[in-house]
């Protein structure tokens, strides 16, 4: 009997250096794929960099297994840098890995790893699918610090069954001991915390090479609810909801980023106590399992890395209508909620307002 062949998404990194490495100790046959997403010749420490290149083909050959460079850079700009500038200049903040998720690593790439044969595709994400009750469901993570499931929720669930996520039984620690115990080349090496294809992280810079003449890059007045004007700002599109620091706001309390108006060109700030909602809509909802009847009880998150609310979810022809039990913090435009039962991810969508 033929051995299952997976293809591994590897960037670089020790997530993904070791998926590659457990699936070849359970005895699949292992490619590596590395996607190129950038024109990035330079050292930096992001996902896109040669340097994260050359690490990959390092690990790759250590293991002794055929690595592949696939070039998604037009698609990349396209799906990816495209939408992460245009929902800034809307006045939104947008989570651009739940975007890449969706149209590259587990679409153009999928795609890829079909075309090679391969009968699974394999990331160093940190969730876990399993077979329940006669199909596949997708579940947080064991360690819930460094759960990834937020980002998956456009995932299918035929795609489920044909993906590998190695390191959703495992922490974060038990990883890094696994590579070192493993003698992997990047055993070491720290994780990358940046959006991969903004230099140095600071998205400000980028918007402003990528769309300087637009509205929301324009000089406006901070105010408050009353439209009292404090200050001035640099740009709407320079500040997200909850933001406190870089206000340059002398007040005798501490002031947040409440509403951005682009039309204006005015940034609203508020006490945190005005941060904190009730409800919310999101649009371009998708369901990996949906849920029978509506309204739905279910968790919901409304920001990678904070924390679970219990809500009631509702749909409206193309929306869903989310009514939390208790306020909520911060809920942005742009960003996704997700819904939970449980541990199992069923859906998510696009808050809209």
């Amino acid at each position: 009997m033929s051995r299952k062949k997976v293809a591994v998404a590897m960037s670089g990194g020790v997530d993904s250096s070791l998926t590659a490495a457990i699936l070849i100790d359970k005895g699949f046959e292992v490619e590596g794929v590395t996607m190129r997403l950038e024109d990035n010749e330079t050292d930096s420490k992001s996902c896109c960099s040669q340097n994260e290149l050359k690490d990959a083909l390092a690990v790759a050959n250590y293991l002794g297994i055929f690595h592949h460079v696939v070039d998604f850079r037009a698609i990349f700009e396209t799906e990816i840098e495209n939408y992460f500038v245009a929902e800034y200049l809307r006045g939104r903040t947008p989570n651009p890995c739940v975007k890449c998720n969706k149209k590259i690593k587990f679409g153009k790439l999928f795609d890829f790893a079909k075309e090679i044969g391969a009968d699974f595709l394999a990331t160093g994400h940190y969730a876990r699918i399993v077979f329940e009750n006669d199909r596949f469901k997708l579940k947080k993570a064991v360690d819930l610090k460094k759960d990834q499931s937020y980002v998956l929720y456009n995932l299918t669930a035929e795609k489920l069954s044909q993906i590998i996520f190695p390191l959703g039984e495992l922490s974060k620690t038990e990883t890094r001991a696994l590579a070192e115990k493993m003698n992997l080349p990047v055993a070491k090496k720290p994780d990358s915390q940046e959006i991969c294809f903004v230099p140095d992280n600071d998205y400000k810079k980028f918007l402003a090479s990528r769309a300087k003449n637009s509205d929301a890059l324009q000089a406006g007045d901070i105010v408050d609810g009353s439209g009292k004007i404090l200050g001035n700002h640099s740009g709407v599109a320079n500040y997200t909801i909850g933001q406190r620091k870089g206000l340059g706001i002398a007040a005798p309390h501490p002031l947040y980023v409440q509403k951005l108006d682009i039309a204006s060109k005015k940034v609203v700030v508020g006490r945190n106590e005005e941060l904190f909602s009730s409800s919310l809509t999101a649009e371009n909802v998708h369901w990996i399992y949906k849920p029978k009847n509506f309204p739905a009880k279910l968790q919901a998150k409304v920001r990678y890395g904070t924390k679970i609310f219990d809500a009631q979810v509702e749909e409206e022809n193309n929306f869903v209508r989310v009514k939390f039990f208790e306020p909520v913090r911060a809920v942005t435009a742009g960003q996704s909620v997700v819904f939970y039962d449980g541990d199992e991810l069923l859906g998510g969508g696009i808050i809209s307002e």
